[in-house]
């Protein structure tokens, strides 16, 4: 069985209760850090396959109010996974990655139900 992949930021609030929730329920994972490995537009590409550009994107954050109208411009009209690469604090998070499946956010139930703790 291979290892859980959480993707996201240290200082991100969401990322250190995914940990958290995941230490506590002794699980092993893998931890990528967007800001020392960017995600690949493989793996962009392969995120956005799987939940979509509305999930994927994080329209909240500090990140896309900052973003230049170019950029907004180019989310607008579908080249979502170059802006993303170009910017992956835009990416809402964590990213956990598991048996070829995929969830952006944190929940604790949905943690619960793919666990089955």
């Amino acid at each position: 069985m291979n290892l859980p992949t959480l993707h996201g930021i240290p200082n991100c609030d969401s990322v250190r209760k995914a940990r958290g929730w995941l230490e506590t329920h002794q699980i092993d994972y893998r931890f990528v850090d967007f800001k020392e490995t960017p995600p690949t537009m493989t793996a962009i590409n392969s995120w956005l396959e799987v939940v979509g550009a509305t999930l994927l994107v994080n329209r909240r954050s500090t990140t896309y109010r900052q973003l230049q109208v170019t950029d907004k411009n180019a989310l607008e009209k579908g080249d979502v996974a170059s802006v993303l690469a170009k910017h992956p604090t835009l990416i809402k998070r964590p990213i956990l990655e598991w048996e070829g499946d995929v969830s952006v956010g944190f929940s604790a139930a949905d943690y619960a139900d793919r666990f089955n703790t």
